[in-house]
C-alpha cells in the first residue's frame, strides 16, 4: 500500500469537496487530513506532513505556498449589542469598544481600532467565550465565527478590517507527484489534466502516432 498523504488543516477551513475528489482520482492513497491549529502548521510541516490547508504568509524561504481564497472579516459581539444595529460596520465603529486578541489571532493590524484587553484568550474558542461573558468583542475571519457559533452571539461585516487569506502550502523541498495532485485538486483541474501523475492509458489501446509534417502530402502524391 502506498504511504498516506498528510494533510494539515487549520481551524475554519472546510475540506469535504477537496476530499471526495482526493478520493475518486487516487483511491490507492489514504488522504489523512489532520486538523492543527493555525500557529502549529509550518512545525508540523516541517516535521514531515506532505502539505497544509493554513493561514498565510508562510516563510517563503522555507515554504511554497498557492494562495486560494481571501475571508471576509467579521466581528462577534452579543445578540443584544448596540453594534448589531447595522448590517454592515467599518473600523471606526469599534473605537468605543474593548478588542479581545486570542493568542491564536490569525489577523494582522498596522494599529488597533480600539483598547486591547491586557488578558488574552488562550484560543479563539475561548475568546467567544469571553464575548459571551460581555468582556469585549471579537475580530475574526467569518469562517472562525461560524465555526464557534453560540445562540447568544452574533456577528457583522467589518468592510475595512484586514483580512486573512487560505493557501496550500508545502516544504519547497518536497514537491512531490502526490503534492502536484492535491494542486490540481485544490486549483479545480480535470482528472484528465496533464500534470500531477502521468494518466493511465486505456487498456487495449496504444498512444496516437505523431504525424509527421509532409506526411499527408507524400501520401497524396
Amino acid at each position: 500500500m502506498p504511504t498516506p498523504f498528510r494533510l494539515l488543516v487549520v481551524p475554519g477551513v472546510t475540506v469535504d469537496k477537496w476530499t471526495r475528489l482526493w478520493a475518486e482520482r487516487l483511491p490507492d492513497v489514504e488522504l489523512l487530513v489532520e486538523p492543527v491549529p493555525a500557529q502549529d502548521a509550518p512545525g508540523l510541516l516541517l516535521d514531515g506532513a506532505d502539505a497544509g490547508l493554513v493561514r498565510l504568509p508562510v516563510d517563503p524561504d522555507a515554504f511554497h505556498a498557492i494562495p486560494l481564497y481571501t475571508e471576509t472579516t467579521v466581528v462577534v459581539v452579543p445578540k443584544d449589542h448596540l453594534l448589531t444595529a447595522g448590517e454592515e460596520l467599518t473600523v471606526a465603529d469599534l473605537a468605543d469598544e474593548t478588542l479581545l486578541s486570542p493568542l491564536d489571532d490569525t489577523l494582522t493590524w498596522p494599529s488597533m481600532p480600539a483598547a486591547v484587553l491586557a488578558e488574552r484568550p488562550e484560543t479563539t474558542a475561548a475568546a467567544v467565550e469571553w464575548v459571551a461573558s460581555s468582556a469585549g468583542v471579537l475580530v475574526v475571519p467569518q469562517s472562525l465565527a461560524r465555526a464557534h457559533h453560540r445562540k447568544d452571539l452574533t456577528y457583522r461585516v467589518l468592510t475595512d478590517a484586514p483580512t486573512s487569506s487560505v493557501g496550500l502550502a508545502w516544504v519547497r523541498d518536497r514537491h512531490t507527484d502526490l503534492v502536484e495532485e492535491m494542486i490540481g485538486i485544490v486549483r479545480g483541474r480535470t482528472a484528465n489534466s496533464t500534470r500531477g501523475r502521468a494518466p493511465e492509458q486505456p487498456a487495449g489501446r496504444r498512444p496516437a502516432r505523431q504525424q509527421q509534417p509532409g506526411a499527408k502530402a507524400r501520401k497524396r502524391r
